[in-house]
């Protein structure tokens, strides 16, 4: 699968999904945001696939916004950034927000430079993979903004408010060793795709459906009730015990490893 500024490639049920805009170092374009957003979908009814690796061609895994290419003035630049209060995000926030409700485990792997749109991409994955010396910034402050594709919502996730809140106000450049005492990284790697490649495998062992309840239970439920939660986590469980993939698991014993049908859940 290929379409412009994204490759998408699926190896043994892993689908490497590549930047690929690598003389720009994958800034954000008007086209690169329409493939980051529609691509998921795509990715989503081919149910053979188990993890999603996103990473960046060339020197960067992506250096945000291209504000000439991005289109944000005149109409385009209100139908790109404006919404109807129905909708949930605009294209710049489902640009990183479709990742988040891909209905499989999505690792980052992070190298070069990870400013401002690239980082809330990242933070938008499940798992996020970099090279020590990364560079990472929550970089809207330069330009007088603030974080706007969804950023608001996966900081509030990983980091203590201080800590956001003086990260986006400093737009302090940190690197990917830093970005882990943060909290903002899941690991630090000298070859983040290889390190995703081996916690894709691991991921692989286990029940697709599981993956995606998994998924689904803790991003609509980490801020609720617990009366919510809880009512979240018997239904999907009841999906589960309905399903396939868990009378599989249950075939093939203690040590057994299932051949795992199909993705049924999202």
């Amino acid at each position: 699968m290929k379409q412009e500024r994204i490759r998408v490639e699926v190896i043994d049920g892993i689908a490497y999904v590549t930047l690929d805009r690598a003389d720009k170092m994958n800034s954000l374009d008007l086209p690169m945001l329409q493939a980051l957003a529609s691509v998921p979908d795509q990715l989503t009814r081919d149910r053979s696939i188990r993890v999603v690796i996103l990473r960046g061609d060339g020197r960067a895994f992506c250096t945000g916004l291209d504000f000439a290419g991005a289109k944000l003035s005149g109409l385009a630049g209100v139908r790109n950034f404006g919404k109807l209060p129905w909708q949930k995000t605009n294209l710049f926030q489902q640009a990183c927000w479709a990742w988040r409700e891909l209905p499989v485990p999505v690792i980052a792997a992070l190298h070069g430079h990870c400013y401002g749109g690239g980082l809330q991409l990242a933070l938008a994955a499940d798992f996020r993979i970099t090279t020590p010396d990364c560079k990472l910034s929550i970089m809207e402050a330069k330009w007088g903004l603030i974080p706007d594709m969804t950023g608001a919502v996966t900081l509030r996730e990983l980091l203590p408010l201080d800590v956001a809140k003086r990260l986006t106000m400093t737009a302090e450049v940190f690197s990917g060793t830093d970005a882990l005492g943060y909290g903002l990284v899941t690991a630090v790697a000298d070859d983040p795709v290889a390190a995703a490649q081996d916690l894709a495998a691991q991921l692989s062992e286990r029940s697709p459906d599981a993956l995606a309840a998994t998924k689904k239970l803790f991003h609509s439920t980490w801020t609720s009730s617990v009366r919510r939660t809880f009512w979240t986590e018997s239904v999907l469980q009841l999906r589960l015990l309905r399903g396939r993939n868990h009378r599989l698991a249950r075939g093939a014993g203690r040590d057994g490893r299932p051949v795992w049908a199909p993705r049924s859940l999202g």
